[in-house]
């Protein structure tokens, strides 16, 4: 009775409600932070993303602000985010050198709300050639924990970064000296399924004791669908090189590119008179004996130029079919038609265009707008385009003599007019 008394008062029920109010105010609040609790033990790791879930990504990004994509950007490619690291500094420079680009000139650096990755997006292939490969494409989750993806090969396909294996190159710039190798090596690391060895190994034919092993480690990191190369111009006179490569592939794709041998004799000659000024002159180099005109074919600086005969070694090991030659003439007068045949016999699409080229008439030859890594014009050094040293007009033609049945019978074997006899 007294109970009932109680709690029959307005004034107790009221108490008594605003009691129960609370504790289930309390219990809910308890329940909501054991969920939330529970939710975060429970958050998945990365995961390995792929065109389907790059969405799932990018539907975190909206409310990412242009400035604070471009600080956690550049607080990532600096390397003070744990975990991450270069394969060297110059990585590291040109992830830099990435983020500033693409935030300054694209304003998209990260994939947006609604964006796929599609290979043939226009927009993808204009911002690949500026891209280092090992860096690539960066996506962001604010629900995943933080982690790089790159974009490799024609499929577009994402992997995170970091892996990827070093490879035996499938393609090799083999020859010729003062052919322009360097200018095409440094046009091809342009294209984001490209990665090549800056310096020349020259393992087959000076390092091959070494083993492929350490051969293999020299090379950078590939990632599936990019293709390993390197460049050794000596290979292409070396007899032993054939034998050696086609031991190690078969299947290796092999490049040359080759110039008038009458204008790669000299510079040859100007290349090494510049490291030593006392060498004897040209013509005295080049004959055997001046007076009956006999040409001294055990100097490099003139064997180099006998293609049919290098070429022929060559044949032995590897078909025509797997060998591309390369106009030093056309390389300089027309870059990107010879970087498109060079991306055809690589199997690559035709990222590398006249846009990224322009011409500089200090040198004298073609420049990169914007090189690998970089967003600024980039021209090869000052040991390219040195200026020759006067030849007499009558040792000049005494050359072009000596080469011209060694020039038509290349132009018979590679089916290719050079035009170095016109």
């Amino acid at each position: 009775m007294a109970f009932s008394r109680v709690y029959s008062d307005p004034l107790s029920r009221g108490i008594f409600k605003k009691f129960v109010v609370m504790l289930c105010s309390l219990l809910t609040s308890l329940y909501l932070l054991h969920c939330l609790t529970d939710r975060c033990s429970s958050m998945p790791t990365p995961v390995k993303a792929s065109s389907q879930v790059v969405g799932f990504f990018a539907s975190e990004l909206h409310d990412l602000r242009s400035l604070r994509r471009k600080r956690l950007l550049q607080k990532w490619t600096t390397g003070s985010k744990p975990g991450l690291s270069y394969e060297t500094a110059d990585d590291a420079k040109r992830a830099s050198e990435y983020s500033r680009f693409n935030d300054a000139d694209t304003g998209q650096v990260l994939y947006e709300p609604g964006h796929q990755v599609d290979s043939d997006n226009e927009k993808n292939r204009e911002l690949s050639h500026y891209t280092q490969p090992s860096l690539g494409d960066i996506v962001y989750s604010k629900r995943l924990a933080p982690r790089f993806m790159v974009k490799t090969g024609s499929t577009g396909k994402l992997s995170p970064l970091g892996d990827g294996t070093k490879k035996l190159p499938q393609a090799m710039i083999i020859g010729v000296k003062k052919g322009g190798t360097r200018a095409l090596l440094e046009f091809l690391r342009v294209h984001p399924d490209i990665r090549a060895v800056g310096a020349e190994p020259h393992f087959f034919d000076r390092n091959y004791e070494n083993g492929l092993e350490w051969y293999r480690e020299l090379m950078p990191k590939t990632l599936e669908g990019q293709i390993t190369m390197e460049k050794t111009p000596s290979y292409f006179v070396t007899r032993e090189a054939p034998a050696r490569i086609s031991a190690m592939s078969r299947d290796t794709k092999l490049i040359v590119v080759v110039r008038d041998p009458v204008t790669r004799a000299i510079s040859d000659y100007t290349q090494t008179l510049s490291k030593k000024p006392d060498i004897p002159t040209f013509e005295s180099l080049t004959f055997k004996n001046r007076t009956m005109g006999l040409i001294d074919t055990s100097w490099s600086a003139i064997q180099i130029g006998i293609y049919a005969k290098h070429l022929d070694n060559w044949l032995q090991y590897f078909p025509m079919g797997q060998i591309l030659f390369v106009s030093g003439e056309r390389l300089i007068s027309d870059p990107a038609g010879e970087l498109g045949r060079v991306q055809d016999f690589l199997g690559l699409k035709r990222i590398i265009t006249d846009k990224h080229f322009y011409f500089n008439q200090t040198k004298g030859f073609p420049c990169l707008k914007k090189a690998e890594g970089s967003s600024k014009p980039h021209c090869l050094g000052k040991t390219k385009g040195r200026t020759h040293p006067n030849i007499h007009p009558e040792v000049v033609q005494r050359l072009r003599d000596f080469y011209r049945p060694f020039n038509m019978k290349f132009y018979q074997m590679t089916g290719q007019i050079f035009g170095w006899d016109d």
